[in-house]
């Protein structure tokens, strides 16, 4: 209790220095409030994909999977997928992926990753993923954020999942456009092709892995990085993608 107490006052006196304000609508937050006041965090357009096995999300990413792949005959297991809340840009709950990606708000990436992490962890279907995998940053692009949000959000969720976090797997073979600045008849050809296992990858033992991005509006990005670890490692290998937002549908 006194180590409680000791951090609310030190945690006080730093917003008196340093007054923190809610991502969506700016106001001044208390001591208990983190990233989002307790209005906001309230009306967070939350997607509870989650918790259903089949929804918008999986089956606009699974549309993807079987025009190539089951389309040419091959088995192809149905992909799980889910973010936490539903991405509009004209609200103020698109500044939570945007102060990620654009002002490295690590802390706010991670608080927002966790939640979703627990949402997952409380899903049947999820319960075996044994492997997160982000998708990459082109060198000279991480180069010169200095991270890679995708990373920031997966390394939360293999911690709260008890999964392995591979960074080791995936590469970008070539910088593409950025995906807000395309249009969506051409974000496929954007990024067709744009990822492939790496040449000193290590095995992958995993019965199910778990794609990670910042936001998913096509699939188009998740669906070139699906196709690259299918390719390598074979159809037995069940692939799932989440991402943080999601593009209302």
């Amino acid at each position: 209790m006194k180590l409680h107490s000791l951090r609310t006052a030190l945690c006080a006196v730093a917003d008196i220095a340093l007054p923190r304000r809610c991502i969506v609508c700016s106001t001044l937050l208390s001591v208990q409030e983190k990233h989002l006041c307790v209005h906001c965090l309230a009306d967070l357009p939350r997607t509870h994909f989650s918790s259903q096995p089949r929804n918008q999300m999986a089956d606009r990413f699974n549309a993807l999977v079987s025009r190539d792949l089951a389309g040419a005959g091959e088995y192809v297991a149905y992909s799980y997928a889910s973010a936490l809340f539903f991405y509009r840009s004209s609200t103020g709950y698109s500044l939570i992926t945007q102060r990620l990606k654009y002002h490295s708000d690590i802390s706010a990436g991670e608080y927002f990753s966790r939640m979703l992490g627990r949402d997952l962890a409380e899903a049947p279907h999820f319960a075996d993923v044994d492997a997160i995998i982000p998708v990459p940053l082109h060198w000279t692009r991480r180069w010169s954020r200095g991270y890679n949000q995708a990373e920031v959000i997966a390394g939360s969720l293999a911690e709260i999942l008890g999964a392995d976090l591979r960074t080791d797997i995936l590469e970008r073979r070539r910088r593409t456009r950025t995906q807000t600045k395309v249009s969506v008849e051409r974000k496929a050809a954007n990024v067709a092709g744009a990822f492939k296992v790496r040449k000193a990858a290590g095995p992958l033992a995993s019965k199910h892995v778990l794609l990670v991005d910042d936001v998913f509006t096509t699939g188009a990005t998740l669906y070139s990085c699906y196709l690259a670890l299918r390719r390598h490692y074979g159809n037995n290998l069940r692939i799932s993608v989440v991402t943080l937002a999601c593009v209302g549908m």
